[in-house]
């Protein structure tokens, strides 16, 4: 382990981070772990949504391409939305309760 992970995780090099200092760490980890899935799901739904939409690629997208394009990137953000929430709900009930059932 080099010096920087040692010292940030409490892993020796001069003493163990404070709370206020891991949460700090634990929110950054947070909003990279946000932004990642945040650009996995832009790219899994443009490359699902142009897969099933455009059929001729070109310079402009026909009338027909467009309206596909808003009902297919829809359609996805409302079953991703369904799914995060179903998980969200499903971890705080196993946190609650103190585990899997």
């Amino acid at each position: 382990m080099d010096s920087y992970s040692s010292s940030a995780f409490g892993g020796g090099g001069g003493g163990s981070m404070s709370s206020s200092q891991k949460e700090q760490v634990l929110q950054e980890l947070r909003s990279q772990i946000a932004l990642a899935n945040a650009q996995e799901l832009m790219q899994k739904m443009s490359e699902k949504c142009f897969k099933k939409c455009i059929y001729k690629p070109g310079t402009q997208l026909d009338n027909s391409e467009q309206k596909c394009l808003a009902m297919c990137m829809d359609r996805y953000m409302d079953a991703w939305n369904t799914v995060s929430r179903t998980y969200n709900a499903r971890l705080s009930r196993e946190h609650s309760g103190g585990g899997l059932q």
